[in-house]
């Protein structure tokens, strides 16, 4: 296939734009033209400022954060099959907030996000060591890997939050929901923006870290330095996102791979696509949510483990039908 031209770029951006208004008006109270300049101006202001403005700016910057990093994963591991909720990286920030709810619930949001960090990276670097040990037949034994050690992790997890009366902050956790997104609710995000632009800035480093440690040294370039930086990234956002907004499935698998089949594996020329795709499939699947069964929606997450499981599987049997 061609690569897209970047004069599409800004027409991509409009069309994030086009759905970001749309989520504007979508929901239970009455958020429309005719009720901001007419009958109700006071209470439909304060419900646009208060909530549905936090809520989409959210869902554009969490969004493009778990896109770029699972991009940004994919990268580093050199399998197309990983992100962070099939590497442990995902139920590694989950098991670390649940530990700080248990051990210092007073600490502040950003205390639980570091800890939630540590805890991802840790998980991570777990995940990357256990690989190390198990022979790489296939591709498809990576995500296999993590999956596993997510589960494990989550079984742990899930176990010690049912024995301290935890387990529905855990299940909060688990599943992506912005419909408590409120303001004041939601700043954390701008970080995951920040070590999105962090990403970017390095894109080549992490372009040439992904041809493997030899290269990599060949071309003058710290192998290790640049794949700490790529796993400090990844980690944070997603402690970010989660303590936020909950898990987000499958979507730095799906959109990575979506953006690759049309832009390559050049980081730097993907890596805008990957951004603006990932907010426009998190605002689609959250609007239709809220659309489906109104007046009640559909999680995030739930939305989302639908649509990307069924793309998973579409990407593994066009991988396996490649392969024959």
């Amino acid at each position: 296939m061609k690569p897209l031209p970047i004069a599409t770029l800004p027409l991509a951006t409009l069309g994030i734009g086009l759905l970001a208004v749309w989520s504007l008006f979508v929901g239970v109270s009455d958020v429309s033209l005719a009720a901001l300049f007419g009958g109700a101006p006071d209470q439909a202001t304060q419900v646009l400022l208060v909530s549905r403005l936090p809520r989409t700016l959210a869902l554009i910057l969490a969004g493009a954060a778990m896109a770029v990093s699972g991009l940004l994963l994919q990268m580093l591991v050199r399998n197309r099959f990983v992100e962070p909720s099939t590497a442990g990286t995902a139920e590694s920030a989950i098991f670390g907030m649940m530990m700080v709810s248990l051990l210092a619930p007073e600490m502040p949001v950003f205390g639980r996000m570091a800890v939630a960090s540590l805890c991802a990276l840790a998980g991570t670097g777990l995940f990357l060591a256990i690989l190390r040990q198990v022979p790489l037949r296939s591709p498809l034994v990576v995500p296999l890997v993590g999956i596993m050690l997510g589960g494990v992790i989550t079984a742990m997890t899930e176990f010690i939050a049912f024995r301290q009366d935890l387990i529905q902050s855990v299940r909060g956790w688990e599943t992506g929901d912005f419909s408590a997104i409120l303001l004041g609710r939601y700043e954390l995000l701008w970080l995951s923006a920040a070590l999105t632009g962090v990403a970017y800035l390095a894109a080549d480093r992490f372009t040439v870290a992904g041809m493997g440690r030899d290269v990599a040294t060949n071309l003058g370039i710290d192998h290790r330095k640049v794949m700490a930086l790529g796993l400090v990234i990844v980690s944070m956002t997603t402690a970010a996102v989660i303590a936020t907004c909950g898990m987000i499935p499958f979507l730095g698998l799906i959109v990575p791979n979506v953006v690759s089949l049309v832009r390559g594996d050049n980081m730097r020329g993907s890596l805008p696509w990957v951004a603006l795709m990932g907010a426009g499939l998190v605002l689609a699947c959250d609007i239709a949510g809220r659309l489906v069964i109104h007046p009640y929606e559909i999680p995030i997450g739930t939305m989302m483990g639908v649509i990307g499981s069924a793309l998973f599987l579409y990407l593994l049997l066009r991988r396996n039908g490649h392969a024959g």
